[in-house]
């Protein structure tokens, strides 16, 4: 816990780093400004080969006191670089900074604060999001915690409100757990609240402070919403505490899918995630944690569910984005 005389908190903070040499000493310099410093802050360079590794074993005489330590792996994913850093970690608690955001200074001592006189598992809160033109607003998982009074992780399971370097949770728990899995290409954060929150009586908070930085960066968004899409479900089918939930959560996912492939300007993708809604809806109806066997034929009623939707949803689509696609259909006539 916290220590006021020595403004120093027992949290070693774990970064995952991946060809970010022009990010991460921006990080670092963000972990030396705490007004409660963390004991040791472990950087893992994920086969970066940019360079990563160097920068920020350069940072060691900027920390303020922090122990730095920096190692290196083979690429092999965030989730085993995290794995890796908690190897490392020596303190009770532990706080996950991606390494191209950034803390606000008083991130550690105001979550820590959380912790006194609560038996929580881990404390969380909201987060300034940074788009690629420096547009800024906050993201208020506060909110979605409030509404979820009753059953906080079926609230949590829904609507995956927990920023990842948003996060300190207690290093024992993240043990127990199991640590991240690493099969998970992505989303191996969000499968992790959970499987350490599903534990009996565990509790965890989500409060109403924006004090961090989440920077978005260029890339692929193709790609990655298809990766992210793929391992949500699986982490669904896994996690889901009953069937109103996993539906719920289904729906969730593919709204982010179509609202991501739809802003990044690739609206037949969109269509396409739309029209496995039903699908999936299907599956998690006959068998929520195990998928059917290949061949398995379907009952009449989800054959006449699925195509209603399949044309239901492409008359939707058609009216939305109709003269988009005459468009397209005239230039590849063109051609």
């Amino acid at each position: 816990m916290a220590h006021d005389a020595q403004k120093m908190a027992d949290v070693s903070v774990v970064i995952p780093a991946y060809r970010a040499r022009a990010h991460i000493g921006r990080a670092l310099a963000s972990v030396a400004a705490q007004t409660y410093k963390p004991r040791q802050v472990i950087v893992v360079d994920d086969g970066s080969g940019d360079g990563t590794f160097e920068a920020a074993e350069a940072m060691a005489g900027q920390m303020n006191g922090i122990a730095l330590v920096v190692v290196r792996q083979e690429n092999r994913g965030a989730g085993a670089a995290r794995n890796r850093a908690l190897g490392e970690a020596t303190a009770t608690y532990v706080a996950f900074l991606d390494a191209d955001d950034e803390w606000m200074p008083e991130k550690i001592e105001r979550s820590m604060k959380f912790f006194d006189g609560a038996p929580h598992l881990l404390v969380a809160h909201d987060y300034i999001r940074t788009e690629v033109n420096g547009t800024e607003h906050v993201i208020d998982c506060a909110s979605r915690f409030r509404r979820a009074p009753r059953d906080p992780f079926a609230g949590l399971f829904r609507r995956g409100f927990i920023g990842t370097s948003t996060v300190i949770v207690r290093r024992d728990a993240v043990i127990a757990a199991g640590g991240f899995d690493d099969s998970l290409a992505t989303a191996q954060d969000f499968d992790l609240w959970l499987k350490i929150l599903a534990i009996d009586g565990a509790t965890f908070t989500v409060f109403p402070e924006a004090l961090t930085r989440y920077h978005v960066t260029d890339g692929s968004i193709t790609s990655f919403t298809a990766r992210r899409t793929a391992c949500s479900l699986r982490i669904a089918r896994r996690h889901a505490p009953g069937f109103l939930d996993l539906w719920f959560r289904i729906l969730v996912i593919h709204y982010e899918a179509l609202r991501a492939y739809t802003s990044g300007g690739h609206p037949l993708k969109a269509f396409v995630s739309l029209l496995w809604l039903p699908w999936n809806m299907i599956v998690a109806t006959l068998a929520p944690r195990r998928p059917p066997a290949p061949g398995t034929p379907l009952p009449g009623w989800m054959v006449l569910t699925l195509w209603a939707w399949v044309i239901g949803a492409f008359g939707a689509y058609m009216y939305r984005f109709g003269d988009l696609v005459i468009a397209a259909v005239k230039m590849m006539g063109r051609l």
